[in-house]
């Protein structure tokens, strides 16, 4: 072969190595193009709206608390002071009542050691106000649980509270299956479930051992709960299966409904009424960690109810 021959075969081979290339390329279309969508699964779906759980926040639906009171003496009487404040800033001054009050008043040390339920009373401008005495140095969370007039549902909001003395840490009690208030030892049957809602039943008996059936009614029922998480101290709803009627008593158990944001310790707060007496007996409960059953703890906290029970 000559080299015009050669150099006419190069040429040759040369083109058609191309041509196989362009025809490959545009088989399988260029690198950099994006691939079609792919058909959506369900780990790609958006995650559900989780609602925020209620006293995290100190405004909500356009109202705000508006805690006057920042700071109490340790062991010193006090007066908490508060507005809920509108969208505006103007005073709420119209509320719906809710368990026989227009509003509840929770105050809780962060260590879950120390718990007031008060009711306190509300001025002709809206400024609500009641006496308090917290025995112990640290942070603390007030909680305004309340219903605006005409709402669809209530609203829980929170804001801190320091409380000035000598601090001392004090740890959560252990879970355990009773609690003994006053002589009174009040044990709980049921375990928080994550999700839903879950029954739990409190079982009163005397120092004797027997089951108390004078249980008097209190806030429309034979007790009222309030659950808090350890850590951040969100306020879980809970609710009574049966209202009390009128003055007749019950006893010895009373049933609530709960349900459970998330897996953690709580802290239950169960305030029941005997002899014209509120007492407070109070637990510590696990959820999501395969303890099962509730669990409950006998309260060295301080629990407690002050202030003025009357409402306007």
């Amino acid at each position: 072969m000559n080299p015009l021959q050669k150099i006419g075969a190069f040429t040759a081979a040369l083109g058609a190595a191309f041509g196989a290339a362009y025809g490959i390329g545009v088989g399988i279309g260029p690198l950099d193009a994006d691939p079609e969508p792919a058909a959506h699964s369900e780990s790609h779906a958006p995650p559900a709206r989780v609602e925020t759980p209620a006293g995290l926040q100190v405004s909500e639906r356009g109202l705000t608390l508006d805690l006057r009171t920042t700071a109490l003496p340790a062991g010193r009487p006090g007066t908490l002071e508060f507005v809920v404040r509108d969208a505006h800033g103007d005073a709420l001054t119209a509320y719906d009542r809710a368990h026989g009050k227009q509003l509840h008043l929770i105050v809780a040390s962060r260590d879950l050691t120390t718990y007031r339920h008060l009711h306190p009373v509300r001025a002709a401008d809206g400024t609500w106000s009641t006496p308090v005495t917290l025995p112990a140095a640290g942070a603390y969370r007030v909680f305004a649980d309340f219903v605006p007039a005409g709402a669809e549902k209530g609203l829980t909001l929170g804001a801190d509270l320091t409380v000035t003395g000598r601090y001392a840490a004090t740890e959560l009690p252990p879970p355990s299956p009773t609690a003994t208030v006053d002589g009174y030892t009040v044990t709980l049957d049921g375990s928080l479930a994550l999700g839903r809602e879950s029954d739990l039943t409190f079982t009163v008996r005397d120092a004797h051992g027997d089951p108390v059936t004078r249980l008097q009614p209190y806030l429309g029922a034979y007790g009222h709960l309030v659950t808090l998480r350890s850590g951040d101290l969100a306020y879980l709803h809970v609710h009574p299966h049966d209202a009390a009627e009128g003055d007749t008593t019950s006893g010895p158990a009373v049933s609530f409904a709960a349900t459970t944001p998330s897996a953690g310790t709580y802290r239950l707060f169960l305030d029941f009424k005997v002899g014209g007496e509120v007492r407070t007996a109070a637990f510590t409960v696990t959820a999501g960690t395969g303890a099962g059953a509730g669990h409950t703890a006998p309260p060295p906290a301080e629990t407690g109810h002050e202030g003025t029970h009357g409402h306007p």
